[in-house]
């Protein structure tokens, strides 16, 4: 009996230890691309015009599902991210702008780390958990992808990841950020002189260089979105702003491709959507439709049904990580926020799918602009808790040509200048029914037909603010302390 275990044993044994057999082949993996500043509908598969705009993200869409309602938390690039990283809302990660993640909040990378992933990071380091860097094997600073915007150099950096992650026989965790279409856009004076800045101080955050390229759509032929007027220097920014588009997309394609030529493919579990929409006025930065709205697009071979378009189902920033980890087999974040959607995954209909809220709270300045927003899929609702009447918001977005553009018209525009001062100075409370006004364009709150359904967006908002100990609760309940 002895000298046949012993003969079944030597048999098994070497099956275990075949070379090529790793130990993470049966485990799934995880990619995660993000795109920076890019509003989902400058995508084609969410409605672009533009001929050839976004053809890897369009593939992708049509192997995968595609969300009509999907936003993110933050509409900031940095607290953004730290909501998909730690499930949390801001107030409970600590990140509520430019912050670190308090050091007691578990992370995505560190909890799939701790279950044996290979873990990566390319571009966008300081703004994906800063505070967390020990939880990365690998990480490719954007100086190292001429800032985060070369397909080449993505393509490269993410083939050596994929090579190195099947040597250590593990399955991988890789988050591609591409840094397009952020500004300084393509063939942009902001791109002209950060390059300048670049040859002459190589510490300079632009001190990897900007690939060469040059505008490749007519600005007389660009999609106008519909928040902004049609004015020549608004259409000028938005050709170099897709120009850029169309090479996040490229880095997009070529981090695919390394993927598909790794061999991994039909094991890897591909997510991709941007941080938030366009830098530009009424969208990145605010709570409108088009600051929060995102090109979620997830890909699982086997699992999800191709050219899925899930129209039912709302879905937040903040529920990131939980699915991930819920699809991975593994417990998710501890005192998460978020809830998985794996079941919408699955093409299950999932209750309580139907609402998701934003938040902004400090941006990259410093200043403090308090909002938060109850989002559905027909309707929004708006809680400007900054507004006084006095202060005037200004961020990033009016660095380039179309704010000035817009102030300029202004002077002889009523219908400008009244987009300029609502922009600059808000009004307490703000109501759209997206499905026939996504642009933000006709505020409801003081329309009566509308009075039950404000009430009841403002209830659910108190009630999201007083379960997740948000400390703006006390003054938003002030706001209304008036009201009968």
């Amino acid at each position: 009996m002895n000298s046949l275990k012993n003969l079944l044993l030597s048999l098994v044994i070497p099956i275990c230890i075949v070379p090529g057999i790793s130990a993470g082949a049966n485990k799934t993996n995880f990619l995660l691309i993000t795109v920076d500043d890019m509003s989902c509908d400058s995508t084609g598969i969410f409605g672009c015009p533009l001929p050839g705009i976004t053809p890897n993200i369009d593939r992708l869409a049509a192997e995968g599902m595609r969300f009509e309602h999907g936003h993110v938390t933050v509409a900031i690039c940095q607290p953004c991210r730290a909501v998909w990283m730690t499930g949390r809302y801001p107030h409970n990660s600590g990140a509520l702008g430019f912050d670190r993640i308090k050091p007691d909040v578990p992370t995505l990378p560190e909890a799939l780390k701790e279950a044996g992933y290979h873990t990566g990071l390319m571009a966008k380091h300081g703004h994906v958990v800063p505070s967390r860097a020990a939880a990365f094997d690998t990480i490719v600073a954007a100086k190292e992808l001429k800032n985060g915007r070369s397909p080449e150099l993505f393509g490269k950096q993410a083939a050596n990841f994929f090579a190195a992650s099947k040597k250590s026989g593990k399955p991988f965790f890789l988050m591609a950020n591409s840094q397009d279409p952020h500004r300084p856009f393509i063939g942009s004076k902001q791109e002209d002189a950060a390059k300048k800045r670049d040859k002459k101080n190589k510490s300079h955050q632009y001190g990897g260089g900007f690939p060469e390229a040059k505008v490749a759509f007519e600005p007389e032929k660009i999609p106008l979105p519909g928040f902004l007027p049609d004015l020549p220097d608004i259409r000028k920014e938005l050709s170099e702003y897709f120009t850029s588009v169309q090479r996040a997309d490229a880095i997009t394609g070529a981090v695919l491709k390394a993927l598909e030529d790794s061999g991994m493919r039909d094991n890897t579990l591909v997510m991709f959507l941007s941080d938030h929409g366009m830098p530009l006025p009424y969208a990145k930065t605010n709570c409108w439709h088009h600051s929060t709205r995102t090109p979620w697009i997830v890909r699982w071979p086997g699992k999800i049904k191709e050219s899925s378009h899930d129209k039912e189902h709302v879905i937040g920033g903040v529920d990131l990580a939980p699915t991930i980890l819920d699809a991975l087999g593994l417990p998710s974040l501890k005192d998460a926020d978020g809830r998985s959607f794996l079941p919408v995954l699955k093409g299950e209909k999932q209750e309580g799918r139907d609402i998701a809220f934003a938040h902004i709270n400090t941006i990259a300045s410093k200043r403090a602009y308090t909002m938060r927003a109850v989002i559905t899929k027909d309707f929004r609702y708006i809680w400007n808790g900054w507004h006084d009447g006095k202060t005037s918001f200004r961020n990033e977005s009016l660095s380039g040509l179309s704010w000035k553009a817009m102030t300029g018209a202004a002077a002889n525009n009523t219908a400008i200048a009244a987009r300029v001062e609502f922009y600059s100075k808000r009004v307490p409370e703000e109501f759209y029914q997206t499905t026939k006004d996504p642009d933000a364009l006709n505020n409801l709150i003081t329309d009566p037909s509308q009075k039950n359904r404000i009430a009841n967006l403002r209830g659910k908002l108190g009630n999201h603010m007083k379960q997740s100990g948000d400390p703006q609760l006390k003054q938003f309940i002030s706001s209304f302390q008036e009201q009968p």
